[in-house]
């Protein structure tokens, strides 16, 4: 059964309630508000680019899998990213690019087609 459309202003909402602390300009928010600004984001990903050749993986809130390509079944996929939280909304929100969080390693990316650049960021600054 496929999912809710994500509402683009549910997202924003949710990102919103996180922002300064993705900003670094507060302490961590209610786990419950991290957690509903990264599944909603992931969801959006789901959503903008449907497939499933690549696992992103932001524990401990979810993972999805996207793009298109061949897909898994089993096992561990041939393509997975993963990251923290409040790296994966940094970079759904524009605050920091997909190529720095790779080169300063905030991102584990394997696979041939574990590249979100194309799809970052899914909010822009200001949003």
């Amino acid at each position: 059964m496929p999912r809710r459309a994500v509402d683009p202003h549910e997202l924003r909402a949710a990102v919103h309630k996180v922002m300064n602390w993705v900003d670094g300009a507060a302490p961590e928010p209610p786990r419950a508000e991290v957690a509903a600004a990264v599944r909603l984001s992931l969801r959006t990903l789901e959503q903008i680019a449907p497939g499933r050749s690549v696992e992103v993986r932001v524990p401990p809130f979810a993972a999805i899998q996207c793009v298109a390509g061949p897909g898994h079944t089993r096992g561990t996929p041939p393509n997975v990213i993963e990251t923290d939280p409040h790296t994966w909304l940094r970079l759904a929100t524009g605050r920091l690019l997909w190529t720095e969080a790779l080169v300063e390693g905030r991102v584990n990316a394997s696979g041939s087609r574990a590249d979100l650049d194309p799809w970052l960021p899914l909010l822009r600054p200001g949003e």
